[in-house]
């Protein structure tokens, strides 16, 4: 009994001697969708005059398969949204999920990041994205190095471990860690920066610093102002935070709900104009969803042709179409040629890679694809 003791107290030393990150990943282990409120976080407010999406005369009649409704359980899909010419097709949420409530888009967040990114572009905060990162933040050592396209392009060079499974990794220590700043300012370039992709978390979240740098604003007010509420988002949105009063965790963590969610992919079918009011310009979302070919690609056997500016590119049945893609399966996919909007969120993913994709992902396209005209 003494030594059982003795081991318990060595075992709780140990715990609270751990870094606040090691010992909330040990508690949490995985990142998970439901996670929302394990974390201090910003509101970003939704406007007063919400606009809502039509519901089709079609909405819901579609029966999925019983091979279809297995595989939305496959992997714990939450919510499945099919949009076409802005009304709702079909619109279902399991795991006794609700409409309005907020899952963790994860890293589909990036590509909010970088429609920030183009509007801030856009007012002449960022002068030119050819500009070095140390014009924004002079305090970031290897900022000659670096610049803002580098950092929208993952081709930054930067010393980041990308692995959310690894307790230890740099991932593990941003997502669950309470001083993100410090963490990305200790960052160095190891390889050289605009010559190849390698997908880092850190690059995005040192992009949003340079954001803030130059609209003397946070992110999530930045995203207040020129998104949620200009875009007549009906639920308040959280973007998770470090820690209370903190920097806003921007490589992942934006949390809203699926038809919010989708809203993102109504801007960019309507190439960055929102009803009218042009949030974003039509050149800045034009090169964003364009693949950044003057890279090489991670696979080191030709040009990069699926990822643009923070955002992907997905080649499918003889469609080429932009997509915001999370961990565990948060999927934003934009259809110009149907004029449709397809939101999939869940608890998880295939950890099998084809290329760039989990195998996962392209069967809820073929799934939504049965219901668009």
């Amino acid at each position: 009994m003494i030594v059982v003791s003795g081991v318990l107290t060595v075992i709780a030393l140990l715990f609270l001697l751990m870094p606040t990150y090691l010992s909330e990943a040990l508690v949490h282990w995985y990142p998970d969708i439901s996670q929302t409120y394990i974390f201090y976080s910003d509101t970003v407010k939704a406007s007063s005059d919400c606009w809502e999406w039509k519901q089709s005369p079609d909405y819901n009649r579609y029966t999925l398969s019983d091979e279809d409704d297995e595989y939305l359980d496959k992997y714990k899909t939450v919510a499945f949204l099919v949009i076409q010419n802005d009304s709702v097709i079909h619109e279902e949420y399991r795991d006794n999920w609700e409409a309005e409530r907020l899952s963790n888009l994860f890293s589909a967040s990036k590509s909010i990041v970088s429609i920030l990114a183009g509007i801030a572009l856009d007012e002449g905060y960022i002068k030119s994205l050819d500009d070095k990162v140390s014009v924004y933040l002079p305090e970031f050592v290897d900022g000659d190095k670096i610049t803002v396209r580098n950092l929208l392009t993952m081709s930054s060079g930067l010393n980041w471990e990308e692995s959310y499974t690894s307790p230890f990794s740099t991932t593990a220590q941003a997502y669950y860690g309470d001083n993100i700043r410090e963490l990305i300012m200790g960052l160095r370039v190891v390889t050289p920066s605009g010559e190849q992709y390698s997908y880092k978390s850190g690059d995005t979240q040192l992009l949003s610093f340079v954001i803030e740098a130059a609209v003397g604003k946070t992110l999530s007010r930045y995203a207040q102002e020129k998104l949620t509420q200009p875009m007549q988002f009906c639920t308040d949105a959280l973007w998770n935070l470090d820690r209370k009063g903190g920097d806003e965790k921007t490589y992942c963590c934006f949390n809203t709900t699926a038809r919010d969610f989708a809203r993102f992919g109504r801007l960019i079918l309507n190439h960055g104009n929102w009803n009218g009011t042009q949030i974003v310009s039509e050149s800045y979302i034009d090169e964003a969803i364009t693949p950044a070919s003057y890279l090489r690609n991670e696979f080191n056997d030709g040009q990069l042709d699926y990822y643009g500016f923070q955002i992907w590119i997905i080649h499918y049945k003889g469609m080429t179409f932009p997509m915001f893609k999370g961990l565990d399966g948060q999927y934003l996919f934009i259809l110009p040629e149907q004029n449709a909007i397809i939101v999939r969120l869940g608890h998880e993913r295939s950890n099998i890679h084809e290329r760039e994709n989990t195998i996962d992902m392209l069967p809820y396209l073929d799934i939504a694809l049965k219901m668009l005209k």
